[in-house]
């Protein structure tokens, strides 16, 4: 905490953010950039229904975006849950005015009349708290408000409905991502008066990817989260966050849109080749977007790498994977056979194979073959066939659901959740109303008790009396690490 509010004050006092009454601040006699004719460009890169916002099809979602005086409105998407990089705006502004007003409101298009969505974290009281108002500053390049850059528990450039506390409430909450930017004359993402007034940087010469500061990060990316890229950090201790990953981690994967100071989950996937029978291991879209949202709701973003970074490889087919074929998997094709390789501390690793026995479990790949609970576990396998098998038993849940739902669970595993801790984990003898698991466990309503694995898309938050246990207050994500010896 001390450090977040050291940090809060030197970014302060480096980028001289001016608030008055939420007013913009007029120098009349100064040109902020000399250089160019100043444009804001709004990025939309993310929308996301996180609560039932229609009851009987998936939402139309448009968007209306207020920039000073100047209004903006989306094209509007229909019947999307989830959109991706969907819209983008730019508008001039006064060189003379070192900041801009905005207020971004989501909506769902209905003929009867259009239906408002939470993005905001603050209360809804009548017809507050579903929006959100920013101030973005021309000076340092940020913005500040309902979102900035420092200690928001939702991440900068993310807005959630869930953040008043609403996650079991059916609030029409929704997530936006977005990119806040200007142009500069060297595109190097350091407005001219920073360049100028701080940093000391030629303005007119591209400093993209330098490290002036040696500490291991670039400027662009420290002047991005609030650092002053002129003193050196300790970026590869830092984890103000407190989810495992180290500053030079969450620069490593800034194409994710990581957060140093939200807490982020990374879980790379590899794929068998389809099998003789037919049986694809690739899992359906939907389970991946199915498993972002119970964390979501509460602002731990989960990244699946299924191709866009090293993730996505296709293995060779195998009638049968034992535990040891497991292991020479996670070395050949996770770590590549480096020890060294810097995603074992960012990366849970994930492998979808024809069969196994069991169907699917938990594993560490840094020790000899071992299927179980021990801390270092940072891996797991599921069986495509067992997949199969299960959707053909389970009534009205899709394919998707149900490898969604078995991923989640041993993610669970991966996140120190194990055999008996809680109480109901893993336990035998619960799956069936003739069994007596069944009875004693059955206040514990989390993925992880195998009574409710395929049919409650979540943990426990320890709301259900007797012998339940609260799974999110007890989710360690630093257990996948390789334990200090």
């Amino acid at each position: 905490m001390e450090k977040i509010l050291s940090l809060i004050c030197i970014s302060l006092l480096i980028f001289n953010v001016n608030v008055v009454q939420g007013a913009s601040i007029i120098n009349q006699s100064d040109d902020i950039d000399p250089l160019i004719d100043i444009k804001l460009t709004i990025d939309i890169l993310t929308i996301r229904a996180l609560d039932e916002i229609e009851t009987h099809s998936d939402p139309d979602f448009f968007l209306d975006i207020k920039i000073n005086d100047e209004e903006f409105t989306s094209p509007t998407w229909s019947d999307k849950i989830y959109l991706y990089n969907c819209w983008s705006i730019t508008t001039n502004v006064p060189d003379d005015v070192e900041t801009a007003r905005i207020t971004i409101k989501l909506w769902d298009f209905n003929t009867d009349g259009n239906t408002i969505c939470d993005i905001s974290k603050n209360p809804n009281t009548n017809d507050n708290g579903y929006f959100v108002n920013l101030i973005y500053n021309f000076k340092t390049g940020h913005w500040y408000g309902d979102d900035y850059s420092i200690g928001d528990e939702s991440g900068y450039g993310r807005v959630c409905g869930t953040g008043d506390g609403s996650i079991y409430v059916d609030e029409n909450d929704c997530e936006v991502w977005f990119s806040m930017y200007q142009n500069d004359f060297d595109n190097d993402s350091l407005p001219y008066w920073i360049e100028t007034n701080v940093y000391g940087t030629d303005p007119t010469y591209n400093n993209l990817g330098e490290d002036i500061d040696f500490d291991g990060v670039p400027i662009e990316w420290e002047h991005k989260w609030g650092f002053n890229p002129l003193i050196w950090d300790d970026h590869h201790n830092y984890d103000h966050d407190g989810d495992s990953l180290t500053n030079i981690e969450e620069y490593y994967t800034r194409d994710f849109h990581s957060d140093p100071f939200r807490q982020d989950v990374f879980l790379e996937l590899d794929y068998m080749e389809e099998s003789p029978d037919g049986i694809t291991s690739i899992i359906p879209n939907e389970a991946r977007e199915l498993l972002k949202n119970p964390f979501h709701r509460r602002n731990i973003v989960f990244h699946i790498d299924s191709g866009e970074f090293d993730g996505g490889e296709i293995l060779p087919f195998d009638d049968t994977v034992d535990f040891e074929e497991v292991r020479e998997i996670y070395q050949n094709n996770f770590l590549n056979n480096d020890e060294n390789n810097w995603k074992r501390g960012v990366f849970h690793y994930g492998i979808i194979v024809y069969d196994c026995s069991p169907g699917g479990y938990g594993f560490s790949g840094d020790v000899s073959p071992y299927m179980g609970y021990i801390p270092g576990t940072n891996g797991f396998v599921i069986s495509s066939k067992h997949m199969e098998k299960n959707n053909r038993l389970i009534i009205l849940k899709s394919l998707g659901y149900c490898y969604g739902s078995a991923i989640m669970h041993e993610m669970g595993h991966n996140f120190g959740m194990r055999w008996g801790n809680p109480f109901g984990c893993d336990a035998q003898r619960s799956k069936k109303p003739w069994q007596l698991g069944f009875w004693i466990y059955r206040n514990y309503k989390s993925i992880m008790n195998y009574r409710y694995t395929y049919k409650i898309f979540d943990y426990s938050d320890g709301s259900h009396g007797h012998r339940d246990s609260d799974d999110w207050e007890n989710i360690d994500l630093t257990y996948f690490e390789i334990p200090e010896k």
